[in-house]
């Protein structure tokens, strides 16, 4: 591996910055109470309720970044910042709340290191409405721009019921429906999960193909009867003995023949590549007691050693890969 340049580092040493300016922005609403002045710096800080001065380095460095336009000392939204970062656009980026709650998990990083667990976490259960609505919202987000390529590289000749595991707001039972309209699906998550799950189905007009079971996948049996059981983004937040498990629970709910699909972040084995892997791992642990990102070994071993066959990998167009099981059809 080529050894790294100064300038580089730097780089990387200063990146926070960056981060940093556009959540302040998104935490300000700014790119949405922007929309509602003539540009003038003085009305702009009326409606943020913030200083002056610093409020015009932050336009600043926002039109720098071409998230802004600074035109005669007015400052207007880009194209961009109209499609992503006003709230009232369909396309709004909402999840970027929880990246904005990640931050706080992020500053603990060197407490984390030294003591392998978040310096301040509390469990997904006690994190309140706000935090959980930002999280799922931040899910639905990058569930739905990669949810019809997902299931379009999946075989669903044979597979009418699916369940969802940690579905979150359905996204991918979504694009399960639609690509064929035969398949019921199933979303089984956590209680106050799935008040919000069942909220997206309501939304996206899904109630008559899509059902939800409340429940703990590290706790509760899963029923059974399915052809297909999927996990989208679920095992990287989990221990190795609990993915061990869970994989177990997901072999019993299925029917003979039936598939296990598992999207999730897969590293070689060096565990240096992909590197958004190595620093997604990271994350898990200032995010998580016990995530990690797991090898395509052992992910293989986890589906052969719970009586799955055929297993095979399939790497996503964007990131990350599938891990594809069939439990036998005569056992």
């Amino acid at each position: 591996m080529k050894e790294i340049a100064l300038n580089e580092f730097m780089q990387k040493v200063n990146a926070y910055r960056k981060s940093r300016i556009i959540l302040t922005a998104w935490e300000l609403d700014l790119f949405t109470k922007l929309e509602n002045t003539n540009g003038q710096l003085n009305e702009i800080v009326i409606l943020l309720k913030t200083d002056k001065r610093a409020t015009r380095m932050l336009l600043d460095v926002l039109a720098a970044y071409g998230l802004i336009i600074k035109k005669n000392n007015q400052y207007f939204n880009t194209g961009f910042a109209k499609k992503y970062l006003v709230f009232y656009s369909p396309d709004y980026l909402s999840g970027l709340g929880h990246s904005n709650n990640l931050w706080e998990l992020w500053s603990g990083l060197t407490n984390s290191v030294k003591e392998g667990k978040p310096f301040t976490r509390d469990e997904i259960n006690e994190q309140g409405e706000t935090w959980l609505e930002n999280f799922i919202e931040a899910m639905h987000d990058r569930a739905r721009t990669q949810a019809t390529e997902t299931i379009g590289l999946i075989d669903l000749a044979n597979v009418n019921y699916v369940i969802d595991i940690g579905g979150g707001s359905g996204a991918f039972s979504m694009a399960f429906v639609d690509a064929k309209k035969e398949i019921a699906a199933t979303v089984f998550d956590l209680p106050n999960v799935i008040t919000l799950t069942n909220k997206y189905i309501e939304k996206e007009g899904y109630q008559k193909s899509i059902n939800t079971i409340s429940g703990d996948y590290t706790k509760d049996d899963i029923s059974s009867g399915y052809d297909l059981a999927f996990l989208s983004a679920i095992i990287h937040s989990n221990s190795f003995e609990t993915n061990q498990d869970l994989i177990k629970k997901c072999f019993h709910s299925l029917n003979p023949g039936g598939q296990i699909v598992i999207s999730d972040f897969i590293m070689n084995n060096d565990r240096l590549s992909p590197l958004y892997g190595a620093e997604f791992a990271l994350n898990m642990l200032v995010a998580t007691n016990e995530g990690d990102t797991y090898t395509e070994n052992e992910i293989h071993d986890w589906l052969l050693n719970s009586g799955f066959e055929k297993i095979k990998r399939i790497d996503l167009p964007t990131k990350g890969a599938m891990m594809i099981g069939s439990k036998p059809i005569e056992l």
